[in-house]
């Protein structure tokens, strides 16, 4: 599938989607809890359906009634399937099943796409294996995977490449029977992590962690069942926010929690860094006018990365965004492939190990750009074609799905002269 942008003055008002690191917590969780949990507004997209599919796979009963889901828990004792379990293109899935399924006591075998089977596993599966699990792996630390457990606990290394690998053993963790320490020495996108303590905490799980290096969990623990309403998502809102920065533009933005644990909130400091002008009330709304570059660190927020590199095209001066070299292992390298896009409709811009530099300020010219299979690069340039002379077409399309499959419809709901076919 194919995404066409043309430029475009943007107004009007957006309801942002729920979030994908919150509704794939909540699967996981009440489908490790005693009990039935009840979800509301979970995200509708490929990357929950699949969290979904996997824990119904290791035991769950999961009903769907719209956004609604009604998940009855197999208590920390999930049953292995038969057969293989393909995570898609979550990896976020395919983390947090690598943890479940070194609780159960037959082999599980996880699998996913060709994309996602690219993204190393190899750090978690040591962590795994320091606590007990059995592991088997012919592709160089990458998916498939087969491992068996129980994890029993103890002490294990957690690398802080992602922390998604932390985030994993923690939820698991908890039903080992021995005392577990989890220690690091660094760790990337520190939100996220607080976000996974945030949710075991409401469950009433014993935990206690110095700063970000070490965490210590109780044996034998049990979560609750509960009921959750999934909050609005920051890492979506993203491109909202920076489409209504551009001058012209007024954008309003409806459901959006500044309390919430989730790191991309960060993006609205980052714009009002920029020169951006932001009203925050019960809503947040965004008048554009023209923006300077700034230096950022975003290792919190990996994945506003693709979103504040059109940022920093669209912007006077330099823009230098720093410290995020996890962005290199997510759906893509998100460093070199928004380095390579932008440059193609003719962005100044240089590849860094850990970031991006960018000369802002320059024309940009629609072009035909590749999205990667990378729902947030798609996107993102799907923004930056919205400020470009002529037609910009952007193709695998059709990843937006993974978090927002309704993106293109609510950016022409503003205005925007956009559009997505076969």
């Amino acid at each position: 599938m194919f995404i066409d942008s043309k430029c475009s003055t943007v107004h009007g008002t957006v309801r942002i989607p729920t979030s994908k690191s919150h509704s794939i917590r909540a699967v996981f969780l009440a489908a490790l809890a005693e009990g039935t949990s009840v979800i509301r507004h979970r995200l509708k997209s490929a990357d929950v359906d699949s969290a979904i599919a996997a824990c119904k796979a290791l035991g769950a009963t999961i009903e769907e009634d719209g956004e609604i889901l009604s998940i009855t828990g197999f208590n920390g004792r999930p049953i292995a399937p038969d057969h293989v379990i393909d995570v898609g293109n979550s990896g976020t899935t395919a983390n947090f099943v690598l943890a479940l399924g070194a609780l159960c006591n037959k082999a599980v075998t996880i699998t996913a796409d060709d994309q996602t089977r690219k993204r190393p596993v190899a750090p978690l599966l040591e962590s795994l294996k320091q606590l007990g699990a059995v592991v088997e792996s012919s592709n160089n630390g990458l998916l498939p995977v087969r491992i068996r457990g129980p994890i029993k606990g103890g002490i294990a290394d957690v690398a802080g490449t992602t922390s998604q690998y932390l985030s994993a053993l923690l939820i698991h963790s908890i039903f080992c029977e021995t005392p577990t320490v989890l220690r690091l020495k660094s760790l990337n996108e520190k939100p996220y992590a607080d976000m996974t303590v945030a949710w075991l905490k409401k469950l009433g799980v014993r935990i206690e962690q110095d700063n970000h290096h070490e965490y210590r969990l109780a044996p034998r623990q049990s979560l609750r069942s509960f009921n959750a309403d999934i909050p609005s998502d920051w890492s979506s809102a993203a491109f909202f926010l920076i489409l209504a920065a551009i001058p012209g533009c007024e954008i309003t933005l409806e459901g959006l929690d500044f309390t919430d644990t989730q790191g991309d909130k960060e993006v609205v400091n980052y714009l009002r860094a920029m020169g951006a002008d932001i009203e925050i009330s019960p809503t947040v709304k965004i008048r554009g006018r023209k923006l300077r570059g700034a230096t950022l660190d975003m290792n919190n927020t990996p994945d506003a990365l693709p979103a504040m590199a059109v940022a920093g095209a669209l912007s006077e001066g330099i823009t230098h965004l720093t410290n995020v070299p996890q962005a290199r292992i997510k759906e893509t390298d998100r460093i070199a492939v928004m380095c390579q896009e932008l440059q193609k409709l003719g962005a100044e811009i240089i590849e860094e190990r850990d970031g991006l530099l960018i000369k802002g300020g320059l024309p940009l010219r629609g072009t035909a750009v590749a999205g990667n299979y990378d729902h947030r690069v798609v996107m993102s340039l799907a923004v930056a074609g919205l400020s470009a002379t002529g037609v910009t077409t952007i193709d695998s399309a059709e990843a937006i799905n993974i978090t927002f499959p309704d993106f293109v419809d609510k950016m022409r709901d503003c205005g925007a002269d956009i559009r997505i076919y076969s």
